[in-house]
């Protein structure tokens, strides 16, 4: 097959021997790709001269081959999936990959809507159902989204929205950025900076639950003082600074951490639920809940393309989701 890797310098393309899947592995053939931060973050981890490492962390394409102990999928199937960063990524014209991570891909999605779709999804999913722990019965409840026109902003809009139905405040900073959360749902659009000034101005409701998806050194002291008494934040990048934690304890509030390779990376018993989450995401989509948030697309999967997507995420104003297609 071939494969395209970073070798700590450039993206070359090389020849990689096709493996036939074991145990509960599926052998899916490549027809669309999505670049996501995580790719560029991984990238700058990679030494020089180092041993060549495959990104790709969303995917869409078919099975071509079953392990001996699968029994979600047969060859033919439609799938789409964010893999597993521990191994080869989908930068490439074949992956293995894990079935219990792996969902059906939306009918009514071409490949390339679709690979838009899987880590933005599990991501915006369980931040806001297994970390901050929604339920519907928070509909009456207001989630603060800060950093919501990217991918997993826009998903965790569509889900909060057209699942539970609460009040969602987001955050961005273009025309063109807060038009986008509007389309994707989003009740009220504030500017990134001084929020505690902004929900002031314009009368809103403290928020319960807050879902960071910006730099936390930025926000934490404004999401401190926002949030409600017993509210929950979310995080999802890494800090640069050490802080006080005697800071949330004055209004008891609840601080978590989101990675969406924590169940692929120690294979967790429940690994399975992303299979479920990614086939309840691919329902809302064929019940018209939820689109794809594709928003540019390159192709064909190559050297060129999948270095200027780099470029271009690595900007770090990116909105929707950028794919690559054959």
């Amino acid at each position: 097959m071939q494969a395209i890797g970073y070798n700590g310098c450039e993206f070359i393309e090389f020849e990689k021997p096709l493996e036939n899947p074991v145990g509960q592995d599926l052998l899916v053939e490549i027809k669309a790709i999505s670049i996501n931060p995580i790719d560029t973050k991984v990238k700058q981890t990679i030494a020089k001269d180092s041993a060549v490492k495959i990104l790709g962390y969303d995917a869409c394409g078919v099975v071509r081959a079953v392990g001996e102990k699968t029994s979600l999928f047969k060859v033919g199937d439609e799938v789409f999936y964010a893999g597993d960063v521990t191994c080869d990524g989908s930068n490439a014209t074949h992956q293995l990959v894990d079935e219990r991570i792996v969902g059906r891909k939306p009918k009514s999605l071409n490949f390339e809507q679709a690979a838009a779709l899987p880590l933005t999804s599990i991501t915006a999913w369980e931040s806001l159902f297994d970390r901050l722990k929604i339920t519907p019965k928070d509909k009456n409840k207001t989630l603060l989204l800060i950093g919501a026109a990217g991918g997993v902003g826009s998903m965790a809009i569509q889900f909060s929205k057209q699942i539970i139905g609460m009040n969602v405040i987001a955050t961005a900073s273009r025309p063109e950025s807060k038009a986008w959360c509007k389309q994707m749902g989003a009740d009220t659009v504030l500017d990134h900076q001084q929020l505690a000034k902004q929900f002031k101005q314009q009368s809103l409701a403290a928020p319960d639950y807050i879902l960071c998806m910006g730099v936390p050194d930025d926000y934490l002291e404004q999401m401190v003082d926002l949030i409600t008494p017993q509210g929950c934040i979310c995080l999802l990048a890494n800090t640069q600074k050490s802080y006080d934690l005697n800071l949330l304890k004055a209004k008891s509030i609840t601080l978590v951490w989101e990675m969406m390779f924590t169940r692929s990376m120690f294979q967790t018993t429940d690994l399975i639920k992303q299979h479920q989450l990614l086939n309840k995401v691919s329902d809302l989509v064929g019940q018209q809940k939820v689109v794809s948030i594709a928003t540019q697309q390159l192709s064909p999967i190559n050297i060129d393309n999948i270095t200027q997507a780099h470029q271009l995420i690595e900007q770090g104003d990116m909105i929707g989701k950028l794919v690559i297609c054959e």
